[in-house]
C-alpha cells in the first residue's frame, strides 16, 4: 500500500532560562556531593558489585567513576517560567516557521511529563494561549510519546480529519524532583512543537512500531504531598528495582521498535541515514549502536547539552541534527523513544523540507548559574 506523504513541515525547541553546570551542585551541596555514591542517582546506575552482563552494562561501565553519570549541563524553570510557557513558545515558533497562524490548526495534541495541574492536562489551557479555535487534546505515553504523536497526527492527515495538525510536547523534571536528591543532576526541562501536515511525494512518516512499556510500571512512582503554603504538590520517586529493570529490558525494547519500524516502512537499518535515539543517559546512544549493530557516526548524542528532559529529547535530537546538517531533505531517519509505564515506539520516515523555529541557545534570555542565589554569571 502506497502512503500519502504526510509527516514533518516545522519544528521548534524552547529551553527554560536557567543552564545549571555541575559545578553549582556541587557549590551548593557539598556534603551530598561527598555521599554522592550512597544516593539516589548511583543507585539508579550501578553494576551493584555485579560484573557487566549486557550491551547496557558495558557501555554504562565507563561512566560509574563519574558522581555525575556523564550528565554536564541542565536547564531548569526559572522565576515565572512553567510547562506551559515553553510549551506555547515551542508552538508559536513551529507555527511562524510554517507560515502558520493559530487559526489554520485544526487540531493541537499536547503531551506534558506532567501537566501544570493535578487532573488535567495542558491541551485547553494552551490553546487558550494561543487564541486556538479547534480541536486540542491530551496524549499520555510518558516519555516516549513523541513518535506516538507523530504516529497520531500523521494518521489523522492521511484519514482527511484534519489538514493541520499542531504537535506539542513538554517536560519539566524540575518540578517534581527535589534539588537535594542527586536524581536532579540528571534531568531537566524543556519544550518542543512540530506541525504535522502534507508533504511532497516520497516523503514523510513510513513506518512505526509501538508497543507498551508495563514492564518498567513498578520503576517509577508518585508522592503527593503539600508545601509550606498548603499546596499539594507531587513528587517522584525511583524503585529500587529500576537499577535492574532498565539494564535487562532497555536492548529487548530498542531491537522490537527498530526492527519493527524498519519492516512497517519497507527498508533495511542498513538504509537509514541518521538514528535518533532517547538519549535520557550519556552512554545511551553508544548503547543503541552496539545493539543494532551500526556505526556511531549515523547519531548524534546531545546529552552532555541536555541531560534527561524526558520526550523532548526526540524534539530536540531532530531539530540539532536538521540545524547542523546531520540530516537533509530526502535522508530516511530513525526516531526512537521510550518511556516509564508508557510506550517504546520508533519511527521512519523520509525527511522533508522542514523548517526550523529560532534557535533556543541563541536567545538572550539564556543564562548560566551556578549559585544558590541563582545569580547569573554569562550570557
Amino acid at each position: 500500500m502506497v502512503l500519502s506523504p504526510v509527516g514533518i513541515r516545522s519544528i521548534a525547541l524552547s529551553l527554560p532560562s536557567i543552564k545549571r553546570t555541575n559545578d553549582y551542585y556541587i557549590e551548593k551541596y557539598p556534603q551530598l556531593f561527598a555521599q554522592a555514591e550512597q544516593k539516589s542517582l548511583a543507585k539508579l546506575f550501578s553494576l551493584a558489585g555485579a560484573t557487566p552482563k549486557n550491551e547496557f552494562d558495558l557501555e554504562m561501565k565507563p561512566y560509574l567513576s563519574d558522581p555525575f553519570r556523564g550528565t554536564v549541563e541542565r536547564w531548569v524553570l526559572g522565576t515565572g517560567e512553567s510547562s506551559l510557557s515553553l510549551e506555547e513558545r515551542a508552538a508559536r515558533e513551529a507555527l511562524h516557521a510554517a507560515k502558520l497562524s493559530p487559526d489554520e490548526v485544526e487540531l493541537m495534541i499536547v503531551a506534558s511529563v506532567w501537566p501544570e495541574q493535578i487532573g488535567f492536562g495542558n491541551a485547553a489551557f494552551l490553546a487558550r494561549q494561543l487564541g486556538l479555535q479547534g480541536a486540542a487534546w491530551n496524549v499520555d505515553a510518558a516519555c516516549g510519546v513523541t513518535p506516538v504523536l507523530l504516529q497520531n497526527a500523521c494518521a489523522l492527515v492521511r484519514a482527511g480529519e484534519y489538514k493541520n495538525v499542531l504537535v506539542v510536547i513538554s517536560c519539566t523534571y524540575s518540578r517534581f524532583f527535589d534539588e537535594n536528591d542527586t536524581l536532579s543532576w540528571c534531568i531537566g526541562d524543556g519544550g518542543g512543537a512540530f506541525v504535522v501536515g502534507s508533504l511532497e511525494p516520497n516523503q514523510g512518516i513510513l513506518g512505526t512500531k509501538t508497543i507498551n512499556t508495563s514492564i518498567l510500571c513498578d520503576s517509577l512512582f508518585s508522592q503527593i504531598s503539600e508545601d509550606e503554603l498548603g499546596n499539594l504538590r507531587i513528587r517522584m520517586q525511583i524503585e529500587k528495582s529500576a537499577n535492574k529493570l532498565f539494564r535487562e529490558t532497555s536492548a529487548d525494547l530498542l531491537l522490537t521498535c527498530c526492527q519493527g519500524a524498519v519492516n512497517a516502512a519497507g527498508v533495511t537499518l542498513d538504509q537509514i541515514d541518521c538514528f535518533l535515539f532517547h538519549t535520557t543517559s550519556a552512554w545511551f546512544a553508544n548503547f543503541c549502536t552496539r545493539v543494532l549493530g551500526i556505526e556511531p557516526n549515523r547519531t548524534i548524542n546531545l546529552y552532555p547539552q541536555y541531560a534527561n528532559f524526558g520526550p523532548v529529547i526526540t524534539v530536540a535530537n531532530m531539530y540539532n541534527a536538521a540545524q547542523i546538517g546531520k540530516i537533509q531533505e530526502g535522508d530516511l531517519v530513525l526516531i526512537y523513544g521510550f518511556g516509564v509505564a508508557g510506550a517504546a515506539s520508533a519511527s521512519v520516515m523520509r525527511w522533508g523540507n522542514v523548517a526550523l523555529g529560532s534557535d533556543p541557545l541563541q536567545e538572550n534570555n539564556s543564562t548560566v548559574t551556578n549559585s544558590e542565589t541563582d545569580t547569573p554569571l554569562s550570557c
